[in-house]
């Protein structure tokens, strides 16, 4: 054999043994090989919304634990579909996850006949964010002075009640048609591509009011900007404290916060599953982040209920949930 080929040999065989150290003797990635490089978080919103201000404060914490930065990707569209739809279809390698929440991944398939993905059968469930409450605002010159004032307008005024939305099928727009439905009003349904967008018509004046979560309606509120009316948690918030909620007023039992999670595509490595909740809890023990997040009215969860395995069990029962509400109030967006 010449010198030439058993160099060759030799290359390969080393290339060889490179490759497999990245990975176990499962097929899946090493402990020390992941994470090499930056990592992707899929927001399906504009940036300036609750989703796109939650997702970056808790990337921001959990990169320094997984020792890789984690960028932000904002792809809007379709209520967060069509995010989804791109990390459903992403490699599944551990970089590219999605931030997910309960318009997108809980009620979607019951309101589109043709989702490009399913939330349960492809994608690998990786940590549960907290929960966050939300906040019916008007616009500072509407004639409404509370929640029972603004539905009496609603059924006074036909058709001219606009409430704006982070886009059909998000959150802000599914509890805006469940109040609605349970009121007995129309709205006309106003979509953006975000939350943010959404709000800043609230304060202009374009349309009349929405439902938007705490972590972003909070500021706005405390500096005038827009009137709360109303808070859909089951009792008042601290930061709120003059503001009533629903259930005490016109909708005795009524409750519902936006829920958030990390997804990944399915069949993504289990080691980098392990290595974002390891971090991700580590950052959830942190006592002084932690409060900071419930200054937001964020609601903290119990440790258990924050872990993959936690997730995907919430996922498939609030897909079934969704379902039911969806048949009973109507609802579809085809």
């Amino acid at each position: 054999m010449s010198a030439i080929s058993s160099r060759i040999r030799r290359n390969l065989l080393a290339s060889s043994l490179a490759l497999l150290a990245g990975f176990s003797a499962t097929g899946t990635l090493a402990q020390d090989a992941y994470p090499s490089k930056p990592i992707t978080w899929v927001v399906p919103f504009a940036a300036g919304g609750p989703t796109d201000a939650l997702a970056r404060h808790i990337a921001e914490r959990v990169a320094r634990e997984m020792g890789q930065p984690i960028i932000i990707d904002n792809s809007p569209g379709a209520g967060g579909t069509v995010g989804a739809a791109k990390v459903a279809r992403a490699k599944a390698d551990g970089y590219t996850l999605l931030v997910g929440h309960m318009g997108y991944m809980g009620a979607a398939p019951a309101l589109y006949k043709k989702l490009a993905y399913d939330p349960v059968k492809d994608f690998d469930a990786v940590f549960r964010f907290p929960d966050t409450p939300l906040v019916l605002m008007v616009r500072n010159a509407h004639p409404a002075k509370d929640i029972a004032g603004l539905i009496d307008f609603g059924k006074k005024n036909p058709d001219k009640l606009f409430i704006s939305n982070a886009g059909m099928g998000s959150s802000s727009h599914l509890i805006a048609a469940l109040v609605a439905s349970s009121a007995g009003i129309k709205v006309t349904m106003v979509p953006y591509k975000g939350a943010g967008p959404a709000l800043v018509d609230v304060i202009g004046g374009q349309v009349d009011g929405m439902f938007d979560q705490t972590n972003t309606a909070l500021p706005q509120i405390s500096e005038g900007k827009v009137r709360a009316l109303a808070v859909t948690s089951k009792v008042r918030l601290p930061q709120l404290k003059d503001v009533p909620t629903l259930h005490e007023t016109v909708m005795p039992g009524f409750e519902a916060s936006t829920w958030y999670g990390i997804y990944a595509p399915k069949g993504t490595p289990k080691v980098a599953l392990d290595k974002f909740q390891s971090a991700y809890l580590k950052v959830m023990k942190d006592k002084a982040y932690t409060d900071k997040m419930a200054a937001q009215a964020i609601q903290m969860l119990p440790p258990e209920q924050y872990t993959g395995a936690a997730l995907a069990r919430h996922t498939e029962a609030e897909v079934a949930r969704w379902r039911a509400v969806a048949a009973r109030s109507n609802l579809s967006l085809d």
